[in-house]
């Protein structure tokens, strides 16, 4: 393993290799670093929409859905971990998802396909993560000041500004003790909702529970392959490669052992708020549980208004965290085009356009952010589209094609198998995530107020 290489391009240790694999992915990291990287890009704030998935299908099917999401996805992560590991035993360590697909499946695929939809994704959970934040920004205002006038758009400025600061972090790497707390502050909001739901649940003045499936045919149907979608997505990464780079060599074994970490996060995490918010509201339950708080008809908490302080405090913090986390392959890319890999890293040649750079893309996304605050039905087809294939399709793919496996093996049929139905889903989200656009187009409001 000591000649395992550096660069991202297929290039031998000791070749001279770009500026966003020596300055942004370090391949300085433990095992536990990496697995405080890889929860904090998978257990994040989007799976506070899980109840609202289930209401869709149901008891039974939301929880084979949410068993089949976290074993198909352990099994193409723990995959394309391996097919890393076995270039890199052959001196070619690969440190970005389009560089396996240039050397694997071909030059235009990393060129034209892998790096396009993994830029899209990463940016686009960067807008969202800033809406989001700002949305939660509110929330812990109007608990202090009710009738408070401030808009939504002014609190995603406000959450941009702090991303703007945390942008600046100079690698992956550097990130290690901000995702540590980004696993705690996980922890501490899903452990508050799925506490919030069975408190509220257990009132005996509570709203009567129906699970009931609501809607149409069309609607139904509709609904179940959101449902799947948001279920996807909720597990999806993305960045796999770009995290497993962080790794000191050897790295061996490494990746295994965080997402061991990680997949004990996911499975207390995403299980508690789904089945606990699930069961507290039934078909009620809102895109993000915390909504369900809120007793729409007098409009006050059901849980005490510190509480729902501290929750969105949680929330915000950890946002923060998830953005930086997903710019770091836009930073990837920035440093290799505007710095010079013969100068240090903290030299005026480098940290200006570094600076500027990086600026530049937080307060774009925040300008968007705050344009579009139905981002998340964009956001939605973003996720049909990036997700699906980068983290069920094409792991498996990558795999075979390395490996090789026999026709006759239950390895190919399987990895065929979980080839051919995500991609299938995928297409099939897209079109759902489509309809919702044109369904909500015309409530669709510049800087509306939401």
């Amino acid at each position: 393993m000591g000649e395992e290489e550096r660069s991202g391009d297929g290039r031998k240790t000791g070749e001279e290799v770009d500026a966003g694999a020596i300055f942004v992915l370090k391949s300085k990291g433990t095992w536990w670093h990496c697995g405080f990287h890889l929860t904090t890009s998978i257990v994040a704030p989007p799976l506070l929409s899980l109840p609202f998935a289930f209401k869709f299908l149901g008891w039974a099917a939301g929880i084979s859905c949410l068993v089949g999401g976290a074993a198909v996805t352990f099994y193409s992560y723990t995959l394309l971990s391996l097919t890393l590991q076995h270039h890199a035993s052959l001196g070619h360590r690969y440190l970005r998802f389009r560089d396996m697909a240039h050397h694997i499946l071909g030059p235009r695929w990393g060129k034209y396909y892998v790096g396009p939809i993994q830029m899209a994704v990463c940016y686009g959970v960067v807008i969202a993560n800033a809406l989001l934040g700002g949305q939660c920004l509110k929330a812990m205002y109007l608990v202090m000041k009710p009738n408070g006038e401030m808009k939504l758009f002014e609190f995603v400025i406000l959450f941009g500004g702090l991303l703007l600061v945390l942008a600046q972090i100079p690698s992956f790497h550097s990130l290690r003790h901000i995702n540590f707390f980004s696993l705690v502050l996980c922890l501490l909001y899903s452990a508050s909702a799925a506490a919030a739901s069975i408190i509220i649940g257990n009132k005996s003045n509570g709203q009567e529970k129906d699970y009931t499936i609501v809607g149409d045919k069309e609607t139904k149907v509709f609904g179940i392959v959101n449902a799947m979608a948001i279920i996807a997505t909720t597990y999806g990464n993305g960045i796999i490669p770009e995290i497993q780079a962080t790794l000191a060599a050897p790295v061996k074994g490494k990746m295994f052992k965080g997402l061991c970490m990680c997949y004990t996060v996911v499975i207390v995490t995403f299980f508690a708020v789904a089945i606990s918010g699930y069961w507290a509201f039934g078909n009620k339950a809102n895109g993000l549980i915390f909504t369900n708080f809120l007793n729409p008809e007098t409009n006050h908490y059901l849980v005490p208004t510190w509480f729902i302080f501290l929750i969105n405090l949680f929330t915000v913090l950890q946002l923060s965290a998830v953005a930086v986390v997903y710019l770091q392959p836009i930073n990837d890319i920035l440093e290799s085009v505007l710095s010079d890999p013969k100068k240090k890293e903290f030299s005026i040649r480098n940290v200006i356009p570094r600076l500027a750079a990086r600026s530049l893309f937080v307060v774009v996304a925040t300008i968007f952010a705050a344009m579009l605050p139905f981002f998340g039905d964009i956001n939605s087809l973003l996720g049909a589209f990036g997700f699906m294939p980068l983290d069920f399709v094409l792991p498996v793919v990558f795999f075979n094609f390395t490996f090789k496996p026999s026709k006759k093996s239950f390895i190919f049929w399987i990895n065929t198998v979980i080839a051919v139905v995500f991609s299938c889903l995928g297409v099939i989200a897209m079109v759902a995530a489509v309809r919702q656009i044109v369904l909500d187009a015309k409530t669709y409001k510049l800087f509306a107020d939401v």
